[in-house]
């Protein structure tokens, strides 16, 4: 009989442009064959029945943008060794796509996104929260770098979603997930004290998989 894994699950939130992903490779790297890195982005639900204008304008900063049943469910079955088939998000089409991935329960999956924390069911099946905090006016410029550069938004699209949703959705749902973190990692300028954060966290991960 084959053993399954059960994973330690870290949780890494914080506001749009905050540099969650840039943490969850970062920490990966101690072992990318045993850490799994698990996107709250790939559940936003599928707006394929609207028209593309449309879509623009919808607010996905808020919890109701996501299909939260649907990531309870498969971080749970997750937590408990099993794989799943999870979906996949189009970020130019704001779509969701066709096929899904098979994805392997591992010993330790990082599980990041901007409202992670918002939702006591997903908080109470993860072992470690981290929240990334940055001022405001560093995460607009890194959303509008990322959102022009990679996600075939106009500047304009993007200053808008920004100030229309994202930061007003920042400061109801996000900023209030700090309180439940186990960590607050700063990540505004001071590159020497977030490498060190990062070390530390890297250091729990080695122990964890017995390195």
């Amino acid at each position: 009989m084959v053993r399954k894994i059960k994973p330690f699950l870290i949780g890494i939130a914080g506001g749009t442009g905050s540099g969650k992903s840039y943490i969850a490779r970062a920490l990966q790297k101690v072992d990318p064959k045993q850490v799994l890195i698990l996107s709250h982005d790939n559940y936003y639900k599928d707006r394929s029945h609207i028209p593309l204008m449309q879509r623009k304008e919808l607010n996905y900063d808020e919890p109701a943008a996501i299909d939260e049943e649907l990531f309870v469910k498969q971080l749970g079955q997750l937590k408990k060794g099993e794989a799943i088939d999870m979906p996949e998000y189009d970020f130019t089409t704001h779509t969701r796509k066709t096929k899904s991935k098979l994805v392997k329960p591992a010993p330790v999956i990082i599980v990041e996104g901007i409202l992670i924390l918002t939702d006591k069911r997903v908080r109470e099946v993860l072992d470690l929260t981290i929240f990334v905090e940055v001022d405001a006016d560093i995460r607009l410029a890194r959303r509008l770098a990322r959102d022009v550069g990679r996600r075939d938004r106009t500047y304009s699209e993007s200053l808008n979603q920004y100030l229309t949703s994202a930061q007003p959705m920042h400061d109801r749902y996000v900023e209030p997930g700090k309180d439940y973190a186990d960590l607050i990692i700063n990540n505004n300028r001071d590159f020497t004290e977030l490498e060190d954060a990062i070390e530390t966290i890297r250091a729990r991960i080695a122990e964890i998989l017995g390195k």
